[in-house]
């Protein structure tokens, strides 16, 4: 009998295997393979290493296996809840109201680094993460926090440009951009990256491959590739085989930052000596670790590193939507609130849906809701 229990359980175990490697093999959810002959196009760039790219500073691996285990451990034990109790509401917006003001200089938030930057007179989405989990199967993710977007995506008004950040999963969505596909423009990606987009069907002539400190314009309105300190992959074998960085948004009377997943470097202050004050900056604040305290920011160093970029309002964003870290759902917004007020920093919170505008403060604190 127990022969027999023993050789049902290893069955199940191999053809969870067998299945889950003909997943990988096969599914578009993990992008283009990165050959070595690929990557021959990216030698010139000063961040290429010769296989790799790599961050201005030494940024330890955070993906050895001893470090998995011990972080696969820490979240099968996590005392801390990680989720809301209740789904979080969102605020609905509608089509009609994003292009009856988008000359406005304006920003909605999806939750999480997803959302779209309206600025003279043109649609910006950025990382547009929109779906229900941030893993290339619902198996392998958590769900987003609330059931629906604050818009659907066939209801979003034309895109003129898409920017990505870097390539994981909770930044660049495959179903996201096969939805968006018909609606966009343009996109603006890292080094590397276009590849992916290629793969999954984008033409060439839509997609612009971005370096560090690199610029392009589109209808008057100015952008610029930044460095962060982070990685990237979507593949075992592609692992920072793709660039990482932010974003500079430079209009006729705004300015916007958009830092993308980074740890603490010495990029901020570069940044903000070269562009001078933002009007917003979009900073990461959420999914840290003490463990990957290289490659993301603590909400203290939020705030700091805002500062830095001589940001005049500071909006943590990589949180609110999913749970990929250990600590508790609403902690980076209420740890980099606080740090905000100590250092008389100004700083905004708006909900999910909530259409910020510059120089005109959104509500603060709605998470206090009992969630």
């Amino acid at each position: 009998m127990f022969k027999k229990i023993l050789l049902s359980l290893l069955s199940i175990v191999a053809a969870l295997v067998i299945s889950g490697y003909a997943f990988y093999e096969t599914s578009d959810q993990f992008g283009a393979e990165l050959s070595d002959q690929q990557m021959m196009a990216y030698g010139d760039s000063d961040n290429w290493g010769g296989e790799v790219f790599l961050n201005q500073i030494p940024t330890p691996n955070v993906a050895s296996f001893a470090n998995m285990l011990e972080t696969l451990d820490e979240f099968i034990n996590n005392p801390i809840s990680t989720e809301p109790d209740k789904p979080v509401e969102v605020i609905k917006v509608s089509r009609e109201e994003l292009l009856a003001n988008q000359n406005q200089t304006q920003v909605l938030w999806f939750g999480h680094s997803s959302f779209l930057l309206q600025i003279d007179g043109l649609n910006l989405l950025f990382d547009p993460m929109l779906g229900d989990t941030p893993a290339p199967h619902p198996m392998l993710g958590s769900r987003r926090y609330s059931d629906e977007l604050p818009i659907d995506i066939a209801q979003l008004p034309y895109a003129d440009a898409v920017f990505i950040s870097h390539d994981h999963f909770d930044h660049l969505d495959l179903p996201s951009i096969q939805q968006l596909d018909a609606k966009v423009g343009h996109f603006f990606v890292p080094l590397g990256v276009g590849l992916h987009l290629q793969q999954w069907g984008i033409s060439a002539d839509r997609i612009t491959e971005m370096d560090w400190w690199q610029h392009a314009q589109l209808n008057g309105v100015d952008f610029t590739f930044t460095p962060s300190r982070h990685f990237s992959g979507r593949r075992l074998d592609t692992h920072n085989r793709t660039l990482w960085g932010g974003w500079v948004v430079e209009g006729s009377e705004h300015k916007v930052l958009f830092t993308g997943d980074t740890g603490y470097g010495p990029h901020f202050k570069e940044i903000g000596q070269r562009f001078g004050e933002f009007d917003l900056a979009l900073v990461e604040c959420g999914q840290y670790n003490e463990r990957w305290a290289n490659i993301h920011l603590m909400p203290e160093q939020t705030i700091q590193a805002g500062m830095e970029a001589n940001a005049k309002v500071i909006m943590p964003v990589h949180w609110g939507a999913f749970t990929l870290s250990l600590h508790a759902w609403d902690d980076p917004v209420e740890r980099a609130v606080a740090e905000a007020r100590k250092q008389n920093q100004e700083i905004i919170a708006p909900q999910i849906g909530e259409i910020v505008r510059i120089n005109q403060p959104p509500t603060v604190n709605w998470w206090w809701r009992k969630y």
